[in-house]
């Protein structure tokens, strides 16, 4: 059956691109720690890393748009804390993270927790202003659960003491700071409630870092001021401290000292009433911005999903992989050709014309010397012929035999006189001697 005839039989292609949407759909947003490994930053200025741990590992991608914000150099073996979206890398089906931020991990897990917390409770409506309870007009005794030691409870007592002397304190001291304030601050909460001799309480503490601040940022403390039927102030830090507590309580004041004047009167109770009803209205103008930023977080995080941007930075992603391989390619076959020519070199070394020369030069130098040798060695041979040979020659040479006291008689001709019939009176004969030549002449013939 043809596969464009079953919807049913998928190809590669769409079945990366289903898991890809069905990825970055369902998972959305993670919060990831690991280890750096395998980092790399191409010319295009995005970043390629695995995170891993122990016993598991995952390829991640951060854009250039992402990693400008980072504030360190990420390296091989640091331990970072990341914000990422899942994703699956088309072209070869890696399941990978896109990367949205990052920082190491000891400063953002703090900060992470809380946003993680703050997200639950909200899901849970635990912000909602319609749990929240009124904070009564004219309270008849109040409770302050803080550091009997810390300065936040003297401010507090100094304004009570100040606008209005007659209101009863009720105080319930408990660690601020710390692994055990969280539950000592929930346990007094609890104490107060039991007790049920206060008409509003205050929670708090003086400013500090968000570790010092931290224990009001813990689940049990929420859900206590939650459930506490006695309306709740949070009082923690400064104004720019925003904590778990502050959108869990009835009401959030921006100091200590300001907590105490909304619940004391003075003469100005009236700009009180509007006060404590303008803070009403910017906790529910601040609840309201806060669930239309999380709505807005997850449009936004939709249309992410539905960027071309996305797209772009895919196909960047595979840009930078084929600029790798290209690379690695290049430098194999610059590799392969430094190796061919090496080889060549080494073979026109073997065949050089100069080799050649030297050989035949060599060799002629050789055949020179065996001509040199083999012509001395003929003259020698030929000096002893001849010796031999004049040897032969004078032992049977006429000289030798007229040294011996014969002589040769020629007759005028030059003709040799071997009788004397050659000769008649009057002719002349020359007779030849060892030492010299005599011409007599016939006188007669017989």
């Amino acid at each position: 059956m043809p596969a464009s005839t079953n919807q049913n039989i998928f190809t590669v292609s769409r079945l990366n691109a289903e898991v890809r949407l069905l990825l970055e759909n369902e998972m959305g947003i993670v919060w990831l720690v690991g280890e750096i490994s395998n980092f790399s930053a191409p010319v295009s200025g995005h970043w390629y890393l695995t995170l891993k741990d122990s016993r598991a590992q995952v390829k991640c991608a951060m854009f250039r748009g992402n990693n400008r914000r980072v504030t360190f150099k990420p390296a091989n073996g640091n331990q970072v804390l990341v914000k990422a979206r899942l994703s699956l890398y088309e072209p070869r089906g890696d399941y990978q993270l896109i990367i949205e931020s990052m920082q190491p991990e000891g400063d953002g897990r703090l900060q992470q927790e809380f946003e993680a917390l703050k997200m639950k409770l909200a899901a849970e409506g635990l912000f909602a202003q319609t749990n929240k309870k009124p904070l009564p007009e004219h309270p008849k005794r109040v409770g302050i659960i803080t550091s009997k030691t810390g300065a936040a409870l003297y401010d507090i007592l100094d304004v009570l003491k100040r606008r209005d002397p007659s209101l009863p304190v009720i105080i319930y001291p408990t660690l601020v700071q710390g692994d055990d304030a969280a539950i000592q601050i929930a346990q007094a909460i609890g104490c107060a409630n039991s007790r049920n001799e206060c008409d509003v309480l205050i929670v708090g503490r003086g400013g500090g870092s968000l570790e010092d601040l931290w224990c009001f940022n813990h689940e049990v403390v929420a859900r206590t001021i939650a459930a506490s039927q006695i309306p709740i102030i949070s009082a923690v830090g400064h104004e720019v401290d925003v904590t778990i507590a502050d959108f869990v309580a009835d009401m959030r004041a921006p100091t200590p000292s300001a907590a105490a004047e909304l619940v004391s009167r003075d003469n100005s109770h009236k700009e009180q009433a509007l006060a404590s009803r303008e803070h009403k209205l910017l906790s529910a103008w601040r609840q309201r911005v806060s669930e239309q930023q999380r709505s807005l977080t997850g449009l936004l995080h939709r249309l992410e999903r539905q960027h071309p941007t996305h797209q772009l930075q895919r196909q960047s992603q595979q840009l930078d992989e084929l600029e790798i391989r290209l690379k690695r390619a290049m430098d194999n076959e610059l590799r392969s050709a430094e190796q061919r020519v090496e080889r060549l070199h080494y073979k026109l070394n073997l065949h050089s014309p100069a080799h050649k020369l030297a050989n035949q030069q060599a060799s002629m130098i050789r055949l020179e010397q065996q001509l040199i040798d083999a012509m001395n060695k003929r003259l020698t041979y030929q000096r002893h012929q001849l010796a031999l040979a004049a040897e032969t020659l004078d032992a049977v040479s006429p000289l030798a035999t007229l040294k011996r006291g014969y002589s040769i008689s020629q007759n005028a001709q030059g003709d040799v006189v071997t009788s004397t019939k050659q000769m008649k009176s009057g002719d002349t004969l020359v007779t030849r001697l060892a030492d010299g030549t005599l011409f007599s002449t016939i006188s007669s013939s017989q």
